[in-house]
């Protein structure tokens, strides 16, 4: 099974930027999609029912803001949009599926760069996501979470952890938090399965020529619960086209 996700700044925009053809290629059977920025109509499109996908939508109250949403091949056996609640919902940040062999959480986690107010919404919004997530590991499927999680976790995530130490994204607090999460019981896929690699980021600022020169953040994620049931396969950062000042993470994943 073969699952990407990407925050899209926009899918209109990244259509423009070669989506698609990105997806034509990939061929994934899952696609997680983070600030969309845009109605149902421009998510669920002729295009992707082309491809075989069904869309489920998460929206924000305030147009073109936030948005995340799943584009799927396999049917899910139950839906919930915005589960949580609170900004979950109401900043389109949250959508659930279960499937036969898992459960997957596709979400947009806050950013805390605007600041001090928006940095305690980011700490709430990650104490209640802990809290929703430990009920899920004492059921028997696995349990897979993906989406842009505005945290780099090691200093092998981020191009200058030194200069980043006190901003938002790479606060102490914050890497902490990722630690303590993945204590929890959880793989971080890509880590797990390039354990010593440095210097592949799935964000960029548009500035400095950052993406250029290769300074950027790994704050996108897969997470998936220790399971005997699972079996990761690959996992890349998937670098060009360029769509976004993200970069899609492809995950193939097997789960039995």
């Amino acid at each position: 099974m073969k699952i990407i996700t990407l925050n899209c700044n926009g899918i209109r925009s990244s259509l423009q930027k070669g989506l698609l053809d990105f997806i034509r290629q990939e061929n994934p059977d899952i696609l997680c999609f983070q600030e969309t920025k845009a109605p149902v109509t421009e998510i669920d499109r002729d295009e992707f029912k082309n491809l075989g996908y069904a869309t489920y939508v998460c929206l924000a109250e305030k147009p073109g803001y936030s948005g995340t949403a799943i584009l799927t091949k396999l049917k899910p056996k139950s839906q919930t949009v915005g589960l949580g609640d609170g900004i979950f919902l109401s900043e389109g940040r949250s959508v659930f599926l279960e499937f036969g062999d898992f459960y997957l959480w596709n979400l947009y986690f806050p950013s805390g760069t605007s600041g001090e107010e928006r940095q305690k919404i980011k700490y709430q919004f990650l104490e209640d996501f802990t809290q929703l997530t430990k009920p899920f590991l004492k059921k028997k499927k696995p349990f897979l979470i993906c989406g842009d999680v505005n945290i780099a976790h090691t200093e092998k995530d981020i191009h200058n952890p030194k200069g980043n130490e006190k901003n938002s994204g790479f606060l102490p607090e914050e890497r902490k938090w990722l630690s303590d999460f993945l204590d929890l019981g959880f793989f971080d896929c890509f880590r797990a399965l390039h354990p010593e690699i440095k210097d592949e980021y799935s964000w960029w600022t548009y500035r400095f020529q950052a993406r250029k020169n290769n300074k950027g953040w790994r704050i996108d994620y897969f997470f998936v619960t220790k399971s005997k049931s699972v079996e990761l396969i690959s996992a890349k950062i998937a670098k060009e086209p360029v769509m976004s000042d993200h970069a899609p993470v492809v995950l193939e994943i097997q789960f039995s």
